[in-house]
């Protein structure tokens, strides 16, 4: 049997690692984002981190079994059907997966507590999209070594 993103990327083992590594891809994504909307995106990260130190890392781990859930259905297609290329290039394919992502950031943004987290996370919404979009091949190659380590 095949096992599911989520017990692969938050085996105790290999958790600490997915983290680091989505936390790492984060903060290049935010890096690596020009023009005005990027300008956007770099404030308003830096604003969410100065709120609260640590914050993106911790959300990274809170988070990671939903992303991991949105996530699955496009992991078991792939492993059905994309022989021959990586999970970073097939996800390049599949924008509908940045919706599945964002469901996630979405419902938890709703819940916050923190009303300049939710701020901060409205103004960044319009856009968010293009930019997971755009951050799909770097996130799938990042879990499907992830995967490989583990077996799958």
């Amino acid at each position: 049997m095949t096992q599911t993103l989520e017990t692969i990327l938050t085996d105790p083992a290999r958790r600490p690692a997915v983290v680091a590594d989505l936390n790492e891809l984060v903060g290049q994504e935010v890096k690596d984002k020009g023009g005005m909307s990027g300008a956007a995106v770099k404030l308003g990260y830096q604003t969410v981190s100065k709120i609260k130190p640590g914050v993106v890392p911790a959300a990274v781990d809170r988070m990671l079994p939903q992303f991991a859930g949105a996530l699955q259905p496009f992991y078991a297609d792939y492993r059905a059907t994309a022989s021959g290329t990586d999970f970073g290039t097939y996800l390049a394919g599949r924008p509908e997966a940045a919706d599945a992502l964002l469901g996630v950031t979405d419902r938890r943004a709703e819940k916050s507590s923190s009303d300049a987290l939710k701020k901060a996370y409205s103004k960044l919404r319009p856009n968010a999209r293009k930019n997971v979009e755009e951050a799909l091949p770097r996130l799938g190659t990042l879990i499907g070594r992830h995967a490989a380590s583990a077996g799958a």
